[in-house]
């Protein structure tokens, strides 16, 4: 006996990966894979490290990231071409996070965000992101670029700032009053850094420029330090090695641990004071509000560039699916010490370019940075902090699209340029959960505003005698174009309160009206209503069967000599003179 049908559609699982076997897959598409995987690796090990320094923990997180959230949302989400891991998006939500409740806290947070998006895949919200508008997602991503911009510069320069707060305005203060402080060896290695990683594309070799970038600043970092006599004549630079420590196993070191991901209790994990947090639920609540936030931003940012790489390849995405697997994904990573993972544009664009052709390029990449860190880590201990903020400045930049940003202010509706300007403003000075929540309510605002524009009511009977079939002076028609909701419905009902007392009999033209909410509904209730009084009646010309069925549903049902529907204004007509027959 066959089962019968479920009344709704569960969203799929791994329908990348599943998609690119169904086109079919050989032994060319496994090459091509390899390949491009190994590309993204090299470049996905120093970005990595960077941006987990960026959020405010030891850059092995972010490497341990790209290792298991990269291999999990490959193989689980929507996509064939998305390479997920650190982004910088996540930033400045991921850094305050870290000040306040450290890396156990944060470990946490990405978790419960990993929650939210398996729910929001199971419950099919993928399509609702698309409708996040473009001046919003503009704004808070240029201004994201700010904030990390100016969170690189202490290490670019060499300042001696201590630890910078959750503040943007604080942080460029401190960083004002440090100027003082700057170590031109530092300066000099992350400016010949950042020289090289700008003019090494224009070379046009197949090996990506952050690479050679971080390479030759290690090198000038490890000839400084040799022949200068090292950090006790005072002419050091700093480097991963001499920042950053690591125990594990029983076992200490400096720079990056040279072992493989593995499991960890994120609650056991210190908090901000240092001391291990205490799971509650005044913990959770208060990472709920973060959480949510990493969430959204994950789900706009993952689906965002999958949109991009279909255009690239001309594919098509599952969007609830590939929320599923960036969930999965950040429920797992924070397992084995991974902090938050999203779809990374940048990597996901060299990842096509690079030739891959399903999922299985990101799971190489995976393994290239797992690799790394097992086989190199001393060598990534070497390299200096200022060259990886000279490449933190490459990302932000290229974040900030700015010459979309002037176009947008240039160009743009008014309308559309106080959104982008004030998402940019609430982002740098407060932060993006606030920039995105009053971005979407003024673009809502700004909607709702320009579709009752749209919506018109004119009586055709005086402005087109002929038009109208030559009605009687007791009879009135009304044209009424656009959808009657809540912003429009008041305005295009409020002209048909009477001036003309000869009119017994109104004809309301509703075959250009697509839409009606309750709120136009209950509007149009009222009119009945008062017209009802005044002992006039009211004919609908050209509703839909479905807006029919809501007025039933108010209680709006035809009444002889008050109220009724027509299909057209011919049949509309003839109702009109009969009701006025019945009335002399």
């Amino acid at each position: 006996m066959a089962r019968p049908p479920l009344p709704f559609q569960l969203p799929g699982i791994a329908t990348g990966l599943r998609a690119a076997w169904r086109d079919g897959y050989g032994l060319d598409d496994l090459r091509r894979d390899v390949l491009a995987g190994l590309t993204i690796g090299t470049v996905a090990v120093p970005l990595s490290m960077a941006l987990a320094i960026a959020t405010g923990v030891p850059p092995q997180h972010g490497l341990y990231t790209a290792i298991v959230a990269g291999a999990i949302i490959a193989l689980t989400g929507g996509s064939r071409f998305n390479v997920s891991g650190p982004t910088a998006a996540f930033v400045v939500i991921l850094f305050p996070i870290v000040q306040q409740y450290g890396l156990g806290g944060l470990l946490i947070a990405t978790m419960m965000a990993g929650l939210i998006l398996v729910a929001l895949g199971l419950s099919g919200m993928g399509r609702l992101i698309q409708y996040v508008p473009y001046p919003v997602i503009l704004g808070f991503t240029a201004g994201i670029a700010v904030v990390i911009a100016v969170l690189q510069v202490p290490d670019f320069l060499g300042l001696e700032v201590g630890q910078l707060g959750e503040h943007f305005v604080d942080n460029l203060g401190r960083v004002l009053t440090s100027l003082p402080s700057l170590s031109p060896l530092e300066l000099g290695v992350g400016a010949f850094t950042l020289g090289v990683m700008l003019l090494w594309p224009r070379l046009h070799l197949p090996i990506p420029a952050p690479l050679i970038g971080l390479v030759v600043g290690a090198v000038i970092a490890y000839a400084a330090n040799h022949w200068l006599g090292g950090p006790d004549a005072g002419h050091a630079v700093e480097t991963i090695a001499s920042r950053f420590t690591w125990e594990a196993h029983g076992e200490t070191g400096v720079g990056i641990p040279p072992i493989a991901p593995s499991l960890v209790a994120p609650w056991r994990l210190p908090g901000a004071d240092g001391d291990p947090l205490v799971v509650d639920f005044a913990l959770i609540r208060a990472l709920l509000g973060p959480a949510f936030a990493i969430a959204m931003l994950g789900a706009i940012e993952s689906l965002l560039c999958a949109v991009v790489s279909d255009g690239l390849t001309r594919t098509r995405h599952d969007p609830n699916a590939e929320l599923i697997g960036q969930g999965l994904g950040n429920l797992v990573a924070p397992l084995f010490g991974g902090i938050t993972a999203t779809a990374a544009i940048a990597r996901t664009a060299t990842n096509i370019r690079s030739g891959a052709r399903s999922p299985i390029a990101a799971v190489v990449h995976a393994l290239v940075v797992l690799l790394a860190v097992v086989a190199l880590a001393g060598l990534l201990g070497l390299v200096p902090m200022a060259a990886l903020a000279a490449l933190l400045f490459i990302v932000a930049w290229n974040m900030s699209e700015a010459r979309h940003f002037l176009h947008t202010l240039r160009s743009a509706p008014p309308g559309d340029v106080a959104i982008l300007v004030t998402c940019f403003t609430l982002t740098v000075l407060f932060d993006m959960v606030l920039a995105v929540a009053v971005g979407i309510g003024l673009a809502a605002a700004l909607f709702i505003r320009r579709m009752s524009l749209l919506t018109e009511t004119r009586r055709v009977d005086t402005e087109s005698p002929a038009a109208s079939d030559a009605l009687p002076e007791a009879v009135a028609l009304y044209d009424i174009d656009g959808p009657l909701f809540f912003g429009a419905a008041e305005k295009a009902l409020t002209s048909l309160h009477l001036v003309d007392h000869r009119v017994r009999i109104i004809i309301l033209d509703m075959h250009d009206v697509p839409s009606m909410d309750g709120t136009a509904i209950v509007a149009l209730k009222a009119l009945v209503e008062e017209m009802h009084r005044e002992g006039v009646g009211l004919v609908m010309v050209g509703l839909p069967t479905r807006i029919i069925v809501k007025l039933r549903r108010a209680g709006l049902r035809k009444t002889a000599g008050r109220l009724t529907w027509c299909r057209e204004l011919s049949h509309a007509r003839a109702v009109a003179r009969r009701w006025l027959d019945r009335t002399d």
